[in-house]
């Protein structure tokens, strides 16, 4: 049963990580699927591809940089004869040969897929010390990053990256402010202190409300389109904003039990 996509692979692989302790989250910092287990631990990281290739060896590669810990990932179908991934002895020896893990994936029609480790990587390996940064802020990103919103392998399509999650939470604490006030404008009591205040809501109190301690730079540099400057130090949420937040509702409604 060929895929037609390599996302297809990143949930078995999930699944078969998590078993083994891991935390995993896909997408983050460009590495198809990247999984923590313990602080001492390097980083896992796993490069998939529907078939095996030159481009997939080469991120494998790269990927050295930042972990020992790195597998590369393709599904294997048994009805292909011939083809150069089904020369898995070969294969295996030239990613042992490179210190880099390999992973099958068999699908089926009526049962679970089977993930199979072929090579595991070799962690003996020193690690290349120019993915020092690099490594770091993979960390950082895994880290910031509340949940799993991406599928590994994704193309062409917006990630939740820990910087959005941030911008959303903060668009949803500028939302919820605004209705209050707008609520307490009803209030005839209530009216006429509002009257005097300025319109939009500050970002000390967008801090407060979103838990986002940066809420101020993200209302400056306002990087989506999310956020409009009514008057000094004070916002409103624009349409883009409001879209935004239905959009990405599921994780706006993560982020409000956070709020």
């Amino acid at each position: 049963m060929a895929v037609k996509h390599e996302t297809e692979l990143y949930a078995p692989l999930k699944v078969f990580f998590e078993k083994q302790g891991y935390s995993v989250k896909g997408e983050v910092r460009t590495c198809d699927l990247v999984g923590i287990r313990e602080a001492e631990e390097p980083p896992l990281i796993v490069e998939m591809k529907k078939s095996f290739n030159l481009a997939l060896l080469l991120q494998g590669v790269e990927r050295l940089k930042l972990s020992p810990n790195v597998y590369l990932a393709v599904e294997r179908v048994r009805a292909k004869k011939g083809a150069v991934n089904q020369r898995w002895g070969e294969l295996s020896g030239l990613c042992r040969r490179l210190g880099l893990g390999l992973i099958t994936v068999i699908f089926y029609k009526t049962k679970a897929p089977l993930v199979e480790v072929l090579v595991e990587p070799d962690e003996t390996l020193p690690l290349q010390r120019s993915g020092g940064r690099r490594r770091e802020r993979l960390l950082y990103e895994f880290r910031e990053r509340s949940g799993d919103y991406n599928t590994g392998g994704s193309t062409r399509v917006k990630l939740v990256t820990a910087y959005r999650e941030k911008a959303l939470r903060v668009a949803l604490a500028l939302q919820a402010a605004e209705a209050e006030a707008a609520a307490s404008a009803l209030n005839p009591a209530a009216s006429r202190s509002r009257a005097e205040a300025p319109p939009g809501v500050s970002p000390a109190e967008l801090r407060k409300r979103s838990g986002v301690p940066s809420a101020a730079a993200f209302l400056q540099k306002n990087y989506y389109g999310w956020f409009f400057r009514v008057g000094r130090g004070r916002y409103t949420l624009t349409a883009a904003g409001t879209a935004a937040l239905i959009e990405y509702a599921s994780i706006a409604e993560i982020s409000a039990g956070k709020l």
